[in-house]
Order: C-alpha cells, then sequence, then structure tokens
C-alpha cells in the first residue's frame, strides 16, 4: 500500500520523507506559539498591541514555512498557527491595531 505511514527514521518529528528539515520544523513551531500568542491575547481589549503584532509575525513565518515547507505534517501544522495568527491579528487591528494608543 503506497499510503502506509513508515518509522520516522530522522529526528524531525513532522518529517515523513526520511530527512530531517530543520528549519521548517522552526518556522512551524514559531509559526504555532505566535499564533497562540495571537489567538490569546485577542480576547483581552487592552492587549491589541501584542494580538496585532504576534499575529503579523506570526502570519509572515507561516507563509514563509509553507513555501519551503516540503510534506504535509508541516503544511498541516502551519495552516493552524497561520488561522491563530491571522484571527489574532484581525482581533488585534479590530481593536486598536498595531499602533493604536501610542499617537
Amino acid at each position: 500500500m503506497a499510503q502506509t505511514l513508515r518509522p520516522n527514521t530522522a529526528g524531525s518529528l513532522f518529517a515523513t520523507d526520511g530527512k530531517a528539515h530543520p528549519m521548517q520544523d522552526t518556522l512551524l513551531g514559531v509559526t504555532l506559539i505566535l499564533g497562540a500568542i495571537a489567538f490569546v491575547s485577542a480576547m483581552f481589549h487592552n492587549l491589541h498591541l501584542l494580538s496585532s503584532w504576534a499575529g503579523l509575525v506570526g502570519i509572515a513565518t507561516g507563509a514563509w514555512g509553507q513555501f519551503i515547507s516540503e510534506t504535509t505534517r508541516e503544511r498541516f501544522g502551519l495552516i493552524l498557527g497561520l488561522g491563530a495568527s491571522a484571527v489574532g491579528f484581525f482581533l488585534g487591528m479590530a481593536h486598536g491595531g498595531l499602533f493604536g494608543g501610542l499617537w
């Protein structure tokens, strides 16, 4: 069966091709962390600076990670992080934006 998963012999948790992808795994981790920060901080109106900036950087790292990703598992995690980053970014923009309160 062509779709059968083989045991992962590389050091990467998300690599299904048997090769290590340190750059892609780093971008995946950063995107997921920034997405979680942006999403959670967007629930608080006074944290709009944190949520909008974390969301913007999370969108950028997730987009770059999608561009250079090589496996489906990497892309799946990146999409989750991108979605959380985008929600946090847009809610942060609605609550005051990137520079709200500084002018």
